[in-house]
């Protein structure tokens, strides 16, 4: 599995579009709480969650080498909160919840699975087939 990770919601539409377009097989976003710096981890105690448990999945797929996972997050609580966050008003993307972990192809969000089950092994390894 490859990750890579997009920081800044300005660069999202071109970065994304450079890896689908590069990646070997396919595409996984997942949006999450950003970290705190005293902790490291998602103030989003579900991304806290169910982070190990998608790499998990994504490693353990069968495809796993050719998989390319999207780190995005989302930003701090309060960002997040607003209406105006860059991922809440994305066309494609309106995220309601997080984690999201969606299947990105060339014409841009796919399927996705939200929150707790992306926490949920036998959810996660369906949906990435």
């Amino acid at each position: 599995m490859k990750a890579k990770r997009i920081n800044d919601p300005a660069e999202f539409e071109t970065t994304i579009a450079e890896i689908v377009a590069a990646a070997p097989g396919p595409v996984y976003v997942v949006l999450f709480g950003t970290e705190l710096p005293e902790t490291g981890e998602s103030f989003c105690p579900d991304c806290v969650v169910a982070d190990p448990t998608i790499r998990r999945a994504l490693l353990a797929h069968e495809n796993s080498a050719n998989l390319t996972l999207v780190e995005v997050p989302i930003g701090d609580r309060t960002s997040w909160r607003s209406a105006d966050n860059f991922y809440r008003a994305h066309e494609q993307i309106q995220l309601e919840r997080i984690p999201t972990l969606v299947r990105w192809t060339a014409d841009g969000a796919a399927e996705r699975l939200v929150e707790d089950d992306c926490a949920d092994a036998d959810k996660l390894a369906a949906f990435l087939g």
